[in-house]
Formats: C-alpha cells, sequence, structure tokens
C-alpha cells in the first residue's frame, strides 16, 4: 500500500482516519517475514564442531565448541557475539545440548560417553550418565518425565542405536540400550512427538527418517516417513503441531516435514552444512541453527511455536 501527499486527500481524512489509513504502512517494517534465514553472529566464532543449539526460558542460546573443542558458548538475547559459558572437562567434547523445564541443561559428551547435567543459575558441569558400551552420544532429546532419549551411532559401521536414560528411585540416572524391531543405520538427528508418544530417528547413512512408538525400553512400530539422499541429514526438531525440521547438511536448507513425512516447504539457509537446529526466543518460534560451514549461527522466525519450548513453559 503506498501513501500520497495530495492536499485533496489530507483534507479529506479526519485525524483518526488518517492514523488508521498509514498503520499497516508505519508497521510493515518492523515486521519480520516468516522463514527468511539471516546470520546473527560473527563468521569463525565457533570450531568445525559446532552442533547442540539449545535455548533457555530467558532467550540465551546455547552451542558448542566456541573457538577450541571441550567448550560451550552463550549467545545472550540481542547480542551480536557469542561468549564463554563454560568448559567441560579435560578430554570431553560436547555435542548436544538439552534444558528442561526446571532450567538444568543436559549436555552429550561424544569424545568420553557421559551425560552432565548443569543446573540452573550454574556454569559447573556434573557428570549423571557414562557408559562405555556406547558408541558415542551423539544427540539427545528430553521427555516430559524428565527421561532422556540418546541417538548412538557407529559411523564406521554405519549402524547406531538409541538409549534410554531416566533416574531410578534412589536418584541416580541408568540407561540401557533400546529394543528396536529392525536394524538401525547411524542414528543422529532424534526428537519426540508433543504428545510424548512417538520417537523421530534420522539415520545419516541412508538418509532416512523413522518414527517409533514408545513401549518402556522398546521401540515398536516402526515407520519410514521421509527419504532424502544418503548423507544429508543432521540434527532435527518438532514443534507443537508435530511437524519436523530437519537439518540438510551439505544442502544448505531446513526441511519442514508433517508428521507422516509430507515435504511442506525448504528453508534456505545462508550457508551449506547446518548441523543442528533449536526453538527458542520470548515465544519459541525463533529458530537458530548451528552452521559448520563458516562456524557461526543462524536464524529465522516460524509460525508454531516449538516442542522444547513448550516443554520449559510446562505446557507440553
Amino acid at each position: 500500500m503506498a501513501t500520497t501527499s495530495n492536499s485533496s486527500f489530507w483534507s479529506r481524512c479526519s485525524g483518526a482516519a488518517l492514523l488508521i489509513a498509514l498503520a499497516p504502512v508505519l508497521a510493515a517494517p518492523t515486521q519480520t517475514k516468516l522463514f527468511e534465514s539471516r546470520q546473527i553472529t560473527p563468521a569463525g566464532e565457533y570450531t568445525f564442531g559446532i552442533e547442540g543449539p539449545a535455548a533457555d526460558r530467558d532467550g540465551n542460546l546455547f552451542v558448542v565448541n566456541l573457538g577450541k573443542p571441550g567448550t560451550i558458548g552463550k549467545l545472550a538475547p540481542e547480542a551480536t557475539a557469542s561468549e564463554l559459558f563454560t568448559g567441560l572437562p579435560d578430554g570431553s567434547i560436547g555435542n548436544a545440548i538439552r534444558i528442561d523445564a526446571g532450567g538444568t541443561m543436559f549436555v552429550a559428551d561424544y569424545k568420553r560417553h557421559n551425560i552432565f547435567a548443569i543446573a540452573s543459575g550454574s556454569a559447573e558441569p556434573r557428570l549423571v550418565f557414562h557408559s562405555d558400551q556406547m558408541n558415542q552420544p551423539n544427540d539427545i532429546t528430553l521427555a516430559r518425565d524428565g527421561t532422556i532419549y540418546a541417538s548412538d551411532p557407529n559411523w564406521k559401521g554405519r549402524s547406531g542405536q538409541i538409549w534410554r536414560i531416566m533416574r531410578d528411585a534412589s536418584g541416580n540416572m541408568q540407561g540401557v540400550v533400546m529394543a528396536a524391531p529392525r536394524a538401525m543405520g547411524t542414528t543422529n538427528g532424534i526428537d519426540l512427538s508433543p504428545d510424548g508418544r512417538t520417537l523421530y530417528v534420522g539415520e545419516s547413512n541412508s538418509g532416512e527418517i523413522w518414527s517409533y512408538a514408545i513401549a518402556g525400553d522398546r521401540l515398536t512400530e516402526p515407520k519410514l516417513i521421509k527419504t532424502f539422499e544418503p548423507d544429508t541429514i543432521d540434527g532435527l526438531r518438532t514443534d507443537v503441531s508435530g511437524r519436523l525440521f530437519v537439518a540438510r547438511i551439505l544442502k544448505g536448507a531446513i526441511a519442514v516435514l508433517t508428521p507422516d513425512g509430507r515435504l511442506q516447504r525448504d528453508i534456505a539457509l545462508k550457508a551449506k552444512q547446518p548441523t543442528n537446529l533449536a526453538f527458542g526466543g520470548e515465544d519459541g518460534k525463533t529458530v537458530f541453527v548451528s552452521q559448520r560451514q563458516g562456524g557461526f549461527i543462524e536464524s529465522f522466525r516460524t509460525d508454531v511455536e516449538g516442542r522444547e519450548h513448550c516443554l520449559q513453559r510446562g505446557a507440553c
């Protein structure tokens, strides 16, 4: 809509009518276009291992490997550069972060096969689970009851498994490899449906995304919901409508899928190697993407709140 300075126009409009007429024009420049990504941190901030973005309820974004392996960076709301949040113990390297409704941060250490917890208000990693049986905890997701599901790929063997990690009666974290009805590929991106009953798992080697029903320590009812080209998928997340957002590494896009696997849209990114993504912002509709090509973070706005943001509010 264009405005005019014609004098007859001004003379016909009352002050109130003029404000109404101009309101959409004045508001338009400040509106953010949905699904349009932009780079929000400087290139080179993070290493080639940039991964695991997660946002807390205050709007801070946390990403692993700021400057060097084994670190966690923090991007405050409205900040244009990340700062060091904490470091993991020597030899540990993070690959995934999730934050629960109480503000506790869980970090998957793929190098030493650990899960660390960092309490709200603290920056001190505390070991809560370790297993020598792991290939490497790669990505993790949290259920409403605090259960952690972790993908555990064997990259050389082009195979993988899923761990279920939860607190026992004494409060200690115990883990078990979930029984699965099929041989899995290199399990990578992982998330739950909004109702917590379905687990989505991406297998990087085949480019396949599978859904499973959860029955305690068992995965059941496997369904192949989408096949991309081999070696072109990494992390994934769900929103509260049940859609899947899939990082298309080497393709420079985030694919948005319906729960049954129909491609709804491809969101073009600023670089070609997105490793993972997270929902955050005040309303949970800002998506942050970790970019391996360039070592920076980019973001875009979406139309539906992310499941992880909803979970933190205790609403999912």
